[in-house]
């Protein structure tokens, strides 16, 4: 089925330009949310996803009230909300498998959803800016296509992707949000800034580093983390980007090596050290086991036994 807004159907679009200009109010809504300051995510109520993660689940979720994401440059953060079971997925996709992935997020919001409840599916995109290999554009089109083909009815509710999303400073284009934050129960949508991106955040990395594909982070029928098993193979040759500048690094591990966020270079050279001292994954899950995480008292996660 198409995708709506405003219950009017998208056609298909050759560019971004030409959807905004088609439907001017997705444009004016977009700036509205931009122009909103980020907002700082109590740990206790998150639930962080990675590069290549997606986690949904429902307003009946006693771990879990905020699903949020951040460092989005070229990458594109999505929400797909079902209205009448208050379903939620987050997902950030960097356009490795796009269309494989869209229809993942999708059947995350409707298993957790009633049929015989009113409501309908929709979608918040954002993420990219105008970066000069134009990723953003192409995998702003490819989301939009791959949500045209799904069979149910999308409503696109907020598209603050790639023009829309671009500032100009000091003669370099960066995005405007790099984050967002979804409330589970309450809906609401918010460019959302993080202090804690766990749990495991150096394991998850290595995982999309070593080229992991899309994985669902979170089993909400039991409101556990759930990580891997992951694979890769021993590479002591990464060590070389240890002794590497901030610069080098940024124009050879980065798509947009301009507008990466400060704090880039060092997420690089941790996920490499855990790499180094991890040569295979072996060990990190014991019996061939995901690592599993609950929320504790204290609102962490705390990695538990095996389930």
């Amino acid at each position: 089925m198409p995708l709506f807004t405003q219950n009017k159907r998208i056609e298909r679009l050759n560019s971004t330009a030409e959807l905004f200009s088609k439907y001017p109010h997705l444009m004016e809504h977009a700036k509205q949310f931009e122009s909103k300051s980020p907002e700082p995510v109590d740990p206790k109520e998150l639930l962080y996803i990675q590069q290549r993660e997606f986690a949904a689940t429902t307003p009946a979720d006693n771990s879990v009230s905020i699903l949020g994401s951040d460092d989005a440059t070229t990458c594109h953060l999505v929400v797909l909300r079902d209205t009448g079971s208050g379903a939620t997925c987050l997902a950030h996709c960097d356009g490795s498998n796009t269309w494989t992935e869209i229809p993942l997020i999708v059947n995350a919001v409707t298993s957790r959803s009633n049929p015989a409840k009113d409501g309908r599916l929709q979608l918040h995109l954002v993420g990219g800016f105008q970066d000069d290999e134009k990723i953003s554009h192409s995998l702003s089109l490819s989301i939009l296509a791959a949500f045209q083909k799904q069979k149910e009815d999308i409503h696109l509710e907020t598209c603050c992707i790639t023009d829309v999303n671009d500032a100009v400073k000091e003669g370099i284009h960066r995005p405007l949000v790099y984050g967002i934050g979804v409330n589970v129960k309450s809906a609401h949508v918010f460019p959302a800034t993080f202090a804690c991106r766990g749990p495991a955040e150096e394991l998850r990395s290595a995982r999309t580093f070593t080229g992991g594909q899309m994985v669902e982070a979170y089993d909400s029928s039991r409101e556990l983390v759930k990580i891997g098993p992951c694979r890769w193979t021993p590479n002591n040759d990464m060590s070389f980007w240890l002794s590497q500048d901030d610069e080098t690094i940024l124009q050879y591990l980065s798509t947009s090596p301009n507008a990466e966020p400060p704090h880039f270079v060092q997420h690089i050279k941790s996920t490499i050290r855990f790499l180094l001292d991890h040569p295979t994954a072996d060990g990190l899950f014991p019996g061939g086991q995901p690592q599993f995480y609950r929320r504790s008292e204290d609102g962490g996660w705390r990695r538990i036994s095996q389930q």
